[in-house]
C-alpha cells in the first residue's frame, strides 16, 4: 500500500509551476512559435524582446539562442525597496503588497454579463505579466523566491550585479520567514495568520511545521476540555458543580 501523500503542495512541484511563468527572452536568432498546452507563443525575432513560459526560456539560455532580462522587481533597486519596506517599523507585522490586478475587461458592466465574458482577467498567482519587464517593481509576485533562484543559477550572467541580488534575496527571504514565525505565536490563543504577499514557495516550507503546530495545539486544548469535564463531573458527584446552584436559583424564585 502507498503511504498517504501530505497535504498541499511540496517545494518541488512549487518549482516545478513556477516554470509555468512568463519571462521576458531577447533572442539571439529567428523562431518559429510553437503550440504548446497553454496556447501558442510568440515568435522570436531578433533584438525584439518576447514574452515566453520559463522553462523554455531556460532550454533557449542554455543553447545560447537566447538572453533572458530579468523583471525590475529582481533588480538591486527593486529588491532594496522591497526589503525596506519589509524591515520598516511600520509594517513590521505585514508582508509588502503583492502586484496589483489588472483592471477587468468588464468592468462597469452589470453582473450577469460581467460574469459572462470571456476575456476576464486571471488574479495571483496567474497574473500574465508579474514576472517579465512589464511587472511592478516594488511587488514580489507569487513565485518570487524560486523565480529568482532558477535565474541567478541558470542566468546569472544576464544580471547587472548577480551577486548583490543574491545577497538581497537573502536577506529579503530570511526577514520575510522570521515574519512568519513571529504570526505562528498567536496560533496558541486560536486566532487566524494573515498571510496576504506570501509566496509560494514559502507556504510549501512552512506548511510542514504550521501543521504539526495546529496539531499539538489541538491534542493540548483536546487534554484540557476533557480535564475539564473530568473536573465537572467529579464536582457535581460531590455536590459542588452547577447542578446546586441552579437549584439554590430555583428557590430564590419562589
Amino acid at each position: 500500500m502507498a503511504l498517504p501523500l501530505p497535504p498541499g503542495l511540496t517545494p518541488s512541484e512549487v518549482g516545478f509551476l513556477c516554470e509555468m511563468e512568463l519571462v521576458t527572452v531577447i533572442p539571439r536568432q529567428r523562431l518559429e512559435g510553437l503550440e504548446l498546452l497553454g496556447g501558442p507563443t510568440q515568435s522570436l525575432n531578433p533584438p525584439f524582446p518576447a514574452p515566453l513560459p520559463l522553462w523554455l526560456a531556460l532550454l533557449l539560455k542554455r543553447q545560447k539562442r537566447a538572453n533572458i532580462s530579468p523583471p525590475p522587481w529582481l533588480s538591486v533597486e527593486g529588491l532594496s525597496s522591497i526589503l525596506d519596506f519589509e524591515t520598516d517599523n511600520r509594517t513590521a507585522e505585514v508582508f509588502s503588497p503583492a502586484p496589483s490586478l489588472p483592471r477587468p475587461t468588464g468592468f462597469g458592466l452589470p453582473h450577469d454579463e460581467y460574469l459572462s465574458q470571456d476575456s476576464l482577467e486571471f488574479s495571483p498567482p496567474f497574473l500574465a505579466d508579474s514576472s517579465t519587464t512589464r511587472s511592478q517593481p516594488n511587488a514580489l509576485p507569487y513565485h518570487w523566491l524560486e523565480l529568482g533562484h532558477l535565474l541567478l543559477t541558470h542566468a546569472s550572467d544576464d544580471f547587472d550585479d548577480p551577486d548583490t541580488v543574491r545577497r538581497l534575496l537573502r536577506d529579503l527571504r530570511e526577514v520575510r520567514m522570521s515574519k512568519l514565525r513571529k504570526g505562528f505565536r498567536v496560533l496558541d490563543a486560536g486566532a487566524g495568520v494573515k498571510m496576504n504577499g506570501v509566496g509560494g514557495m514559502e507556504i510549501a516550507e512552512v506548511r510542514g511545521f504550521v501543521g504539526g503546530v495546529v496539531d499539538g495545539l489541538r491534542k493540548i486544548n483536546r487534554s484540557r476540555e476533557e480535564s475539564r469535564k473530568d473536573r465537572e463531573a467529579e464536582e457535581r458527584e460531590n455536590g459542588l458543580g452547577g447542578s446546586s446552584y441552579q437549584d439554590d436559583e430555583d428557590d430564590m424564585q419562589l
